[in-house]
């Protein structure tokens, strides 16, 4: 199921680092991106909102 928080929807995309090793990367977005694919909220993490921009985020429980 893809979340979505007040018209924000989360994606994943995996990314090589320099050194080779490949990290998987969440971020949220109102457009479709370039690259990434619509996920769900991954276990152990929770939304938290930035007080400056409005920008959500995701934070570790």
């Amino acid at each position: 199921m893809v979340y979505t928080y007040e018209g924000w929807t989360l994606y994943t995309r995996d990314v090589k680092l320099k050194g080779g090793k490949v990290q998987t990367i969440y971020f949220f977005s109102k457009r479709t991106p370039k690259s990434g694919k619509p996920c769900d909220l991954p276990p152990g993490y929770s939304v938290g909102v930035n007080k400056r921009t409005g920008l959500p985020y995701l934070k570790k429980k």
